[in-house]
């Protein structure tokens, strides 16, 4: 990615469509939190066991799955809705609803006596996010030019944030003095923020350029299907151009860095997703109320996140990506060390927003500087299928190690699974200092040139 001016990079974030985009990042961080570190809080309140909460954060394995389906919401339209909408936009719509719909169901579930249905009702709540996720990915992607994909990141994960603000201080702050019944109720009703948004915004232009025709042909010609006819070589045709193309233009595109880049994406938020698991549990155990959780953890620790956004969009517009990669993937895994101090320490409020402060400043720039990273990796042809790839590898490894947060801190203890947590990062780092190395010995010239 090219390097631009400091003005350039500040004044990407006054483009309408960038501005915009942090609707549809609340409406995507909105349902998250609600199935994962919320809802641990939630059951662990009512007094469900530690085992049972780490066990619930595999719900999660539904957003590392999403490349599945991804094919479908990229290539097929809904009846009715696509017409009405365009393919984007209606995909985008039925998936908020169901968010919409799942949430009001859960409000009104006990998790004494209902575990196994409020896990179900969880599990098709990621699901609908998880799909959601998939068309705002592709939308964000093809709304605008690739150097405002940084900008649009961050924006992202400021809406984002703010749903995360919403579903984690707003839903502790309705418990405390409602009940989490309610909160959830209220939840659902925030979800009509990413509905309007969907009908207001236009639908983005879908582009195929020839380099990607002319792939599709030679699968096609490869496998035999070309030019047949009848409803299974019409499916073999579909599933060659949405499913297989898609992965075979990311590696001739990418080449020897391909399985390099691939095990970057498994790993980068390795150590920031399996410390997540853990964390709301870890705040109340260590004697924090609920509203002084919301009050630092939320609400103060909000501000530094956005911040962080902010600069890591800033920095890879200024720098390129390669550098703010290296420096978010250090952070997180640095700043999850203060864990270890807070969980050796007497609870104090201001180590509290000290290490918080710390950990939620990395996050944010790793994740927006990673948004980026992701996005540059599509081909506009595939943008749905191939960010899906991205972002389910991204956590499917680290969810997998976070159902067993639990029963790590049941036999070791806090301090330990945060110095276990943090050490889980460094594989990243070097990940990203080898590719660094790699390409810039592809971008510099032979002597014999």
């Amino acid at each position: 990615m090219t390097e631009h001016s400091w003005k350039q990079a500040f004044s990407a974030y006054l483009h309408p469509r960038v501005l915009g985009m942090s609707f549809l990042g609340f409406s995507a961080g909105l349902p998250f939190l609600l199935v994962f570190s919320t809802l641990s809080a939630w059951l662990r309140d009512t007094g469900v066991t530690l085992s049972v909460i780490g066990f619930f954060s595999w719900v999660g394995i539904t957003y590392s799955i999403k490349v599945i389906w991804a094919p479908v919401v990229d290539s097929l339209s809904i009846p009715f809705l696509s017409r009405l909408l365009g393919k984007r936009r209606g995909w985008m719509l039925l998936a908020q609803v169901g968010i919409s719909a799942g949430l009001m169901t859960l409000a009104e579930l006990d998790p004494l006596t209902q575990i196994e249905l409020i896990a179900g009702v969880a599990v098709f709540i990621a699901f609908c996010s998880a799909t959601q996720d998939i068309v705002i990915d592709a939308y964000r992607i093809e709304a605008i030019k690739p150097e405002y994909q940084a900008a649009m990141a961050a924006m992202y994960v400021f809406g984002y944030r703010v749903a995360l603000l919403v579903a984690g201080a707003g839903a502790f702050y309705i418990a405390d003095f409602i009940g989490w019944n309610a909160a959830y109720s209220a939840m659902a009703l925030f979800m009509f923020i990413g509905i309007s948004t969907t009908l207001l915004i236009r639908e983005p232009e879908h582009k195929k350029d020839t380099k990607t025709a002319e792939l599709e042909q030679s699968i096609e010609a490869s496998l035999g299907i070309q030019g047949t006819q009848g409803p299974f070589q019409k499916f073999s045709t579909w599933f060659s151009n949405a499913v297989i193309t898609p992965f075979a233009d990311f590696f001739m595109r990418n080449g020897k860095l391909g399985i390099w880049i691939l095990c970057l994406i498994a790993l980068y938020k390795m150590s920031d997703i399996t410390m997540g698991v853990m964390a709301n549990p870890f705040y109340l155990d260590l004697g924090f109320s609920k509203k002084e959780i919301a009050d630092i953890s939320k609400i103060f620790g909000f501000f530094m996140t956005i911040f962080g956004a902010t600069l890591g969009g800033i920095l890879v517009i200024r720098y390129g990506l390669m550098r703010p990669l290296l420096l978010g993937a250090i952070l997180v895994a640095s700043t999850n060390l203060l864990f270890v101090l807070l969980a050796t320490s007497e609870p104090n409020l201001k180590l509290l927003a000290l290490v918080i402060s710390a950990d939620n400043l990395s996050g944010g720039i790793a994740t927006s500087v990673f948004i980026a990273y992701l996005s540059s990796l599509t081909n506009s042809a595939y943008t749905a299928t191939q960010y899906a790839l991205f972002s389910s590898l991204m956590t499917l490894p680290a969810k997998l190690l976070g159902g067993m947060s639990g029963l790590i801190v049941d036999g070791f203890g806090y301090p330990t699974f945060f110095l276990y947590a943090s050490f889980t990062g460094l594989p990243a780092i070097f990940l990203v200092i080898y590719l660094m190395r790699l390409l810039q010995q592809e971008e510099t010239p032979s002597p014999n040139n």
